[in-house]
């Protein structure tokens, strides 16, 4: 489906679009299940003072606070999936600031539990963890005891409780900036026709073949966001400000330490993944250099970084070619995790494509006891059948760990959730070039191949160093201009891409634009994911159904582990440079490939 604008909502046809009812079945259920949250709150608050009780007062919090929790998260989810649908509808712009405010107060109402626990004699506090009664929350009373050194006085949680709400403006504020109200009107494509372009179509564009619609699109586009310079810098200093004000009163030594020891991730996988794509950046180099080469331009500039090297071959998918190609990839997965596949596909778990107002981008969500969702805007690039199989292995990841998993344990850490998208996307890619037709066929998917690595595993590290750097520069007391952050970004982009590559000065503002800065030191995940999804990949195809089961084994297994342990059931170790260094290594092979295509 190709449209030259996007449509109304109202204008959607309902098979495309995901069928909400499944998780709250009306306004007036939502409405009535919000107050049911409410009047928990304060039963919650009752059990402060009174955890030193005894093991049944503390077993009596937990059920209540599972119940009240899994409830409130069907109805965030449901708010905020309605209002992605639109972020111009009032309506439900007003569920999503209801719930962000009871996310607020269900935080305060609960805060005392965990500084009190904290706070009871020693041998009663191990009395507990050691209980039969509470054999089900040991693990969670066990992480709760290392977080010791972090945790404050029942007061004081409370008051960072209450700071939620001021927190989370600034990811809002960017959110609606970027999502509703900036525009950035129309292209002249290669046709001589006038389309709009927005944020989901920016990439379609800038993949044409014609390279005035790329320069033109590419200089539109952030001509826009240079517009907003002073206020989407602000809003990002105001979130890295937020982030250190956590880790300081939480007793870390900065947010990087913080948010790791948080996802349980050591902080050397972090600075390792760095330091291997940085000792892998000639590979980077060398194939922005046979990119120069093909396309037989004097200059490489950013918007010709998009476009493929075999453009003649370059074709549309309707949606239903897409899931007919992600049946087949993910075949190896075996039939249990086809047939829950093939149900998402025929049940309306899936919002395909753009409308006005839509949330930009692509995600899952998935609250416990229903079916995920996933959120897509298609455009019927190859990218977008990566993109469905993406979300979907999130989706499956999550109905595997929901099933095997009870609530206490069935939120997975992001950093395992990067694994299980990825590894589908391998799977695909495996399945393509093994049935690719001919020599230009497989040029295509090879160089899309190794745009993945781009965008991923090189990508995303560049983004984890900007972060860091941009935190560090607070830390150090220094301001977070965005003149500073854009100086900060040019110089990594001509670093990671090399003195083949023009470093336009539109590409200093592309980290305006990256919604998941707001969620600090988060993107590094998507690059160790890859990797470990590479090596599991080779797995599953090499090994067969072993590996699938260990695999899934891995899915079901929620966070019930810490992420690298995890991991290690999967068959793959990411506290050791091996994964990265072996995906870097093919990633080098891909290129010594393809240059042996288009160039002999």
């Amino acid at each position: 489906m190709n449209r030259k604008k996007p449509i109304k909502r109202s204008e959607t046809i309902e098979q495309y679009t995901w069928k909400l009812s499944d998780l709250c079945a009306s306004n007036e259920m939502f409405e009535q299940q919000r107050a049911e949250v409410q009047a928990a709150l304060p039963e919650l608050a009752a059990y402060q003072n009174t955890l030193s009780n005894g093991v049944s007062t503390v077993l009596s919090f937990l059920k209540k606070l599972e119940t009240t929790e899994q409830l409130f998260e069907t109805l965030y989810a449901y708010a905020n999936m309605h209002l992605h649908e639109d972020m111009n509808v009032t309506k439900y712009q007003g569920y999503s600031a209801q719930m962000q405010s009871l996310a607020t107060e269900l935080s305060t109402a609960c805060s005392f539990f965990q500084p009190e626990l904290l706070s009871l004699p020693e041998e009663q506090l191990r009395s507990y963890v050691k209980d039969e009664s509470l054999v089900h929350y040991r693990l969670l009373l066990e992480r709760i005891l290392r977080m010791k050194p972090h945790t404050l006085s029942a007061s004081e949680e409370a008051i960072i409780a209450k700071s939620g709400v001021m927190a989370s403006a600034a990811d809002d504020i960017f959110s609606m900036l970027n999502d509703a109200d900036l525009k950035f009107g129309e292209i002249t494509d290669s046709d001589g026709n006038s389309q709009e372009l927005t944020i989901e179509r920016y990439v379609s564009f800038m993949e044409s073949p014609d390279r005035r619609v790329r320069m033109d699109t590419f200089k539109r586009f952030y001509e826009v966001y240079g517009q907003f310079k002073n206020t989407i810098g602000a809003s990002y200093a105001a979130s890295v400000k937020a982030a250190r004000f956590y880790s300081d009163v939480r007793k870390y030594g900065s947010t990087f330490e913080q948010s790791l020891t948080q996802n349980e991730i050591p902080v050397e996988v972090y600075d390792k993944l760095i330091s291997a794509v940085r000792e892998n950046l000639p590979a980077m180099h060398r194939y922005i250099s046979l990119r120069k080469k093909v396309m037989n331009i004097d200059e490489h500039h950013f918007y010709d970084n998009y476009v493929s090297l075999v453009p003649d071959y370059r074709k549309k998918f309707s949606f239903e070619e897409a899931k007919d190609l992600a049946r087949k990839g993910l075949a190896p997965m075996g039939e249990d995790y086809l047939r829950r596949l093939e149900e998402g596909f025929s049940n309306r778990w899936i919002d395909v494509y753009e409308n006005i107002g839509k949330c930009s981008g692509a995600y899952s969500w998935s609250a416990y006891g229903t079916h995920p969702y996933v959120l897509l805007n298609y455009q019927g690039e190859l990218n977008d059948i990566f993109t469905l199989v993406h979300e979907m292995g999130h989706a499956l990841h999550s109905m595997y760990s929901h099933e095997s998993q009870s609530y206490t344990y069935a939120g997975y850490k992001i950093f395992v959730a990067e694994v299980a998208s990825t590894c589908n996307e391998a799977l695909l890619m495996r399945y393509m070039l093994a049935n690719s037709t001919d020599k230009q066929e497989r040029a295509y998917l090879i160089n899309h191949f190794i745009d993945q690595f781009k965008g991923t595993l090189y990508r995303q590290t560049m983004f984890a160093e900007f972060e860091k750097s941009a935190h560090e520069l607070y830390a150090k007391g220094e301001a977070i201009t965005p003149d500073r952050l854009c100086e900060i970004y040019k110089k990594l982009n001509e670093d990671y891409f090399g003195e083949n590559m023009v470093i336009d000065d539109e590409i200093a503002l592309e980290w305006m634009r990256i919604p998941h800065f707001y969620n600090e030191f988060y993107v590094y995940q998507y690059a160790t994911g890859f990797s470990a999804a590479i090596a599991l990949s080779n797995r599953i195809l090499n090994e067969g159904e072993p590996a699938v089961e260990d695999y899934i084994k891995f899915l079901r297994s929620g966070c019930s582990d810490t992420p690298i342990e995890l991991l290690k059931i999967a068959g793959v170790d990411m506290t050791s440079p091996e994964p990265v260094n072996d995906a870097l290594k093919l990633f080098s092979e891909l290129i010594d490939e393809l240059e042996a295509l288009l160039l002999d």
